[in-house]
């Protein structure tokens, strides 16, 4: 889930350059003169620190950045020359907050962005303003809180920010309304808003790996195709309950008989067995699907 919705075969050979893995320590000026004409670069698994430098102004075409697994530390101001971008990939850096210059906001093509595996504790102010942004991944980070400004991100499609700090979410996550998966796996999460229920497009939720007891009921009107909820403590006292206390012999008959609308009268049955079948009642969960529960326990 947690990788780019872009790939490098988007791109004709003359106009993307893979220079992964090469041991660069800067960007090399023999790409330089094909600058103006490549729409594609990797420059994953280098060396490249603290900074790309003033060199990346010269790649005014590009269309995708990929600048993963490298020693960067900052973003440079000349980013604002890369008017045309819409995917950036910078995962496994040493990025923060700080390092994420201000005129990053200026590129108002960005699309995609990854930023997992760095050191941020929060989402880059600038990153709120890019309007046309439709993923953004910022897993594997030490974010604390997830801003109500992110509201403003009506085109975001996809929000991964699995394994930072989060202990809560805002409610303005509800205005998110294009969201199709929202990843919050891996945090400190008690608990959540009810405006989950206003993301009709979710179909994936991965909440496993938090601290929730309870979720809220509007998330049962969602049209969800994964929810993953392992290690809660809703989830650990549910299989608890089920290992542990499962149902009788006895109320599994009474709901057999219950179930099935078998007649009985008073005079059937001893008087306590009519009484515990009486007190039967339909679980309210509409999961259930009807269950029936007893409450007359007295034998």
């Amino acid at each position: 889930m947690d990788s780019s919705t872009s790939s490098d075969s988007d791109f004709s050979g003359n106009c993307a350059k893979d220079m992964s893995y090469s041991s660069l320590q800067e960007i090399p000026d023999d790409i330089l003169d094909k600058s103006f004409k490549l729409r594609a670069l990797s420059l994953s698994h280098n060396q490249l620190s603290p900074c790309l430098g003033p060199k990346i102004a010269g790649f005014k075409n590009l269309i995708k950045l990929d600048i993963s697994n490298n020693n960067l530390s900052r973003l440079s101001e000349d980013f604002h020359h890369l008017v045309k971008l819409r995917t950036l990939i910078a995962r496994n850096n040493q990025l923060n907050t700080e390092g994420i210059g201000k005129s990053l906001s200026s590129l108002k093509n960005l699309e995609d962005i990854n930023m997992s595996g760095n050191q941020f504790t929060e989402i880059p102010p600038c990153f709120l303003k890019l309007s046309r942004l439709r993923y953004l991944h910022m897993g594997a980070n030490q974010i604390r809180e997830l801003p109500s400004q992110v509201k403003e991100l009506t085109h975001l499609e996809v929000l991964y920010i699995g394994g930072n700090q989060l202990t809560e979410i805002p409610a303005e996550v509800g205005c998110l309304t294009k969201l199709n998966t929202l990843a919050l796996c891996d945090n400190k999460i008690h608990t959540l808003p009810r405006s989950l229920g206003q993301l009709h497009k979710l179909r994936t939720l991965s909440l496993h790996n938090n601290r929730i007891s309870m979720l809220p009921q509007e998330i049962v009107s969602l049209n969800l195709i994964e929810l993953s909820l392992r290690n809660n403590p809703l989830v650990v006292r549910f299989v608890k309950d089920l290992v542990c206390d499962p149902p009788s012999l006895l109320e599994l008959a009474g709901r057999s008989i219950k179930v099935e609308k078998i007649k009985y009268d008073v005079g059937d049955m001893p008087q306590n067995l009519h009484q515990y079948l009486e007190s039967a009642k339909r679980c309210v969960n509409p999961k259930c699907k009807g269950k029936f529960h007893f409450y007359y326990l007295r034998f």
